[in-house]
């Protein structure tokens, strides 16, 4: 069964490269190009497959990704959470949220890198 990552960017360009790269690592990648819907898909259990990890860029129209991760502390603390933006001071607006922060620009070595860590605890 592979692995269902939930990627949130609202530049589509962005999310569909970081879409054609989780693919090729045999990763299953659902994009959303609004957090809202994203967690409007949570609330409602939307997702063909369990989420086992949610991709999202900080500075989005309408909702930015801490407040897209607070939302969805609120009723999936657990599920992992890789945070991707190129504000390095955007990070501690992230505190005790259990995420993992990268900066822009992440290549893809380090996007599979942070991905595994996070569905792979083990490795």
């Amino acid at each position: 069964m592979p692995v269902t990552i939930l990627l949130i960017d609202d530049n589509a360009v962005q999310a569909a490269t970081r879409q054609t790269i989780l693919k090729r690592a045999g990763y299953f990648v659902i994009a959303v190009l609004s957090p809202e819907r994203a967690l409007e898909q949570f609330r409602n259990q939307d997702f063909p497959d369990t989420i086992s990890l949610v991709i999202t860029d900080h500075i989005m129209p309408g909702m930015n990704g801490n407040e897209f991760v607070r939302s969805l502390r609120t009723f999936d603390p657990s599920v992992p959470v890789l945070v991707i933006s190129g504000m390095v001071e955007a990070e501690e607006e992230y505190e005790g949220l259990n995420v993992l922060f990268r900066l822009k620009p992440l290549l893809p070595d380090n996007l599979l890198a942070s991905v595994h860590r996070l569905v792979d605890p083990r490795s």
